[in-house]
């Protein structure tokens, strides 16, 4: 059988490999590599992904091939470098060729149904064609009064705010239509941006900017690929590099990709961009609604738009002809996927930027400890903004010793307060000045746990080994890592003892605020309060226009936003993170408390930082004092080759998950044997740690254990991972193990 009737198939199904499929002759010459299609597997249909021609496989004589059903769309969802970098991150991270194609994809793409053309959102407005009401309306008072409405308004509004104020307004409208007194415009809605979070394009360059956007443009205009990292302090302008070095991608008809962490800060670094480059923007997000997001991976994949913003997950847009790549925040830990395919979408846009001959940019204040190394190594270049824009100063940062300055005084709720004098006297201050002030806590909810006072037993999960966390406002206790909520136990279940409310949660710090600072207009940003795209965009919005003098947050307020009214940033609590049994914890601790001290003195206001802390003398938070980013990675780093860790080592985490724990911990044993039977020499490097019971021992009904590879290149552990997935086949399927290369957390 010829390889021109044969088809190379990956198919979205969590199966490993490619299939090989029959290509009838009515799809001759129709198919193109990326194209989806339908093809029968085992007793069903499924979504197939059209790789190319096939060879005939060695059992094809004696083995009936299946034929391909249908094409799902007549050009290819996928380009050909975007097929190229699904093959690398299937095999790197060790995930089912078919699934990682789907999860690239948008919803709309991901069915087994032809594909739609997918429409923008849109909004409907009622415009006024008179000055005046004219003589005819006086016989018809409900169209008087719409159209009284409309001029009262300007002469212009949305037709859901006239069909709010006045009942039955749109049927009201259609006849000021027909007698052509007004007409209904549509404007098509950007997605995720709001008026008053873009800003203009700055009259002059400082000077280290200058220099970082020169070397941008030489390194563009020579093509090829070219790693940067842009260390930057924050405030110092690197957004603005980063708009110079995506128009000169432009001026050569090139594409350009922009990743950011977090959802939060999606909406006002698009409309940076959007105040730059019009409708020339593409957003890729998960809080889109779908066919907003089908909209724009349309446009991006036919060659209408020509730049992608988005998070992790747009490291896949279909950007036509990438000449540029920016990772903003390049430390952030939100960059790891943590479920499915679970991919460092910071690595793998180095990745993709390497295949496609482009440039990458990777910004930060605070760079990851493996970018850094990679800058020491050469293979990075440096890029360095040492200043604030303007020249405004770095905001100056005051330790509050909570060991000497805990706060005593009781509340009007009989709780231990959590702001020092020196916090409340400061956040006054700022207050009365009529100037914001942002309270940094990386905790949810209103008390992170209960404990009986008689007999000090916690109140926990039943699911899960973690302690339920108090969220006032729903008067009830909830697990942040199942889910499971319950109403507020009013004694313990052990020995029926009164229950303390112990631990800080932002609810309790904005319920802090409210009562001792009456006076402020208190808000609070964390997953409990930005419960929609639209929600938090609103909020950062009402922020940025003074609206709320005090934004309580965890570390979504932490990460990237331009508030120019704040001057002050209390960190309630710099310990939160420091306990936590990961090798990441000081390096995680710093970039959290060096980004949220950098929110504050962005405007023509000198900004200052309070911390909180019962550790003065841990090196984060001493470090992070005299913004020592270079003293601290230092010795972070030489801890780190001491003791085998990244950026000096590559990892693969095995993870098992079971309900039963006695099986779970006899598969975590057997595989642990089976590894170690299957080690490479000794000159290879490769260590095995484990198996053991993972630092939380228990999810959602599920006990869990680990095993940990580590050797000094990921060409090292590959051929291990590899047999170690075919050695899963015989695992017993009640027990799910997973495999995490180059693993962000370890808990």
């Amino acid at each position: 059988m010829s390889p021109s009737n044969l088809a190379s198939v990956a198919v979205g199904r969590p199966v490993r490999g490619e299939f090989t499929y029959v290509v009838p002759e009515g799809l001759s010459g129709r198919l193109s590599p990326g194209q989806r299609i339908l093809v029968p597997f085992g007793r069903s249909m499924s979504l197939g992904f059209f790789l190319g021609p096939a060879t005939p496989p060695p059992e094809a004589e004696s083995v009936k091939l299946k034929p391909i059903m249908k094409v799902l769309e007549d050009s290819p969802s996928l380009p050909p470098d975007l097929i190229a970098l699904l093959r690398f991150a299937a095999e790197h991270y060790r995930y089912p060729l078919g699934e990682v194609i789907k999860s690239a994809l948008p919803p709309g793409l991901t069915k087994t149904e032809m594909e739609k053309e997918a429409k923008p959102d849109v909004q409907e407005f009622a415009v006024a064609l008179v000055t005046e009401a004219p003589a005819i309306l006086r016989r018809a008072p409900a169209q008087s009064a719409a159209l009284a409405y409309l001029l009262a308004v300007g002469g212009r509004a949305p037709l859901e705010e006239v069909a709010h104020a006045i009942p039955g307004a749109r049927e009201t409208l259609r006849k000021l239509v027909e007698r052509g007194l007004v007409r209904i415009d549509e404007e098509v809605i950007a997605p995720g941006v709001k008026e008053g979070l873009g800003q203009g394009r700055p009259a002059q360059l400082t000077p280290e900017q200058d220099a970082a956007v020169k070397e941008l443009h030489t390194a563009i205009d020579t093509g090829g690929f070219q790693p940067f990292l842009l260390h930057g302090v924050t405030g110092s302008g690197k957004t603005e590099v980063y708009l110079r070095a995506v128009e000169r991608a432009l001026s050569h008809g090139k594409g350009s990709l922009v990743l950011v962490p977090e959802i939060a800060l999606t909406p006002q670094l698009v409309g940076r961009f959007r105040s730059r480059f019009g409708a020339d923007v593409a957003v890729l997000h998960s809080a889109l609604k779908d066919r907003e997001r089908l909209f724009h991976w349309q446009a991006l994949r036919k060659g209408t738009v020509r730049i992608a913003v988005g998070v992790r997950s747009a490291v896949f847009a279909p950007v036509e002809n990438l000449g540029l790549v920016v990772v903003d925040e390049e430390h952030d830990p939100s960059f790891k996927q943590e479920d499915k395919l679970r991919y460092q979408a910071r690595d793998l846009a180095v990745v993709r930027a390497k295949q496609a001959g482009a440039v990458v940019v990777l910004g930060s204040a605070t760079p990851s400890l493996e970018t850094l190394e990679n800058t020491r190594r050469g293979r990075y270049r440096k890029l360095e903004l040492k200043n604030r824009v303007d020249d405004r100063p770095m905001p100056t940062i005051s330790l509050v010793d909570l060991r000497q300055e805990r706060p005593r005084e009781p509340l009007a709720q009989e709780e231990a307060p959590i702001l020092s004098a020196p916090l409340l006297d400061a956040m006054a201050e700022t207050i009365a000045k009529g100037q914001q002030v942002i309270l940094f806590l990386n905790r949810r909810g209103h008390s992170t746990f209960l404990i009986c006072e008689v007999c000090g037993t916690s109140v926990k999960c039943s699911e899960c080994d973690v302690c339920l966390t108090y969220h006032r406002s729903q008067n009830r206790v909830v697990c942040h890592y199942c889910g499971v909520a319950h109403p507020l136990p009013d004694h313990c279940r052990e020995c029926t003892g009164p229950l303390l409310k112990m631990g800080v949660g932002t609810e309790r710090v904005e319920a802090e605020v409210a009562e001792r600072i009456p006076q402020a207009r208190v808000a609070r940003l964390d997953r409990d309060s930005a419960t929609s795209a639209e929600r938090l965009t609103e909020m950062l919005a009402s922020f940025a226009r003074r609206e709320i003098d005090v934004l309580v947050g965890t570390q979504m307020v932490a990460k990237g936003h331009d508030f120019p009214g704040v001057t002050l940033v209390c960190v309630v609590m710099a310990d939160t993170s420091l306990a936590i049994p990961d090798f990441r914890a000081a390096e995680r601790t710093f970039h959290l408390l060096t980004q949220v001290a950098g929110r504050a003195g962005r405007g023509k206001d000198p900004g200052r930082v309070l911390v909180q802390t019962y550790n003065p003398e841990a090196d984060p938070v001493k470090r992070m004092l005299v913004h020592d980013f270079d003293g601290f990675a230092q010795r972070e780093l030489e801890r780190r080759k001491v003791l085998a860790w990244p950026p000096y080592t590559r990892m693969a985490a095995v993870r098992l998950e079971g309900e039963s724990a006695e099986q779970t911990a006899s598969v975590a044993r057997q595989l642990g044997d089976f590894l170690a039977r299957q080690m490479p020499p000794a000159s290879w490097g490769v260590r095995l740690l484990g198996p053991a019971v993972a630092p939380i021992s228990r999810i959602r009904g599920r006990t869990r254990w680990q095993l940990l590879l580590k050797a000094p290149t990921h060409a090292a552990l590959a051929p291990l991972l590899a047999r170690l997935e075919m050695k899963l086949v015989d695992i017993p399927s009640a027990v799910r193990v997973t495999i995490d290369v180059d693993p962000a957390a370890m808990l």
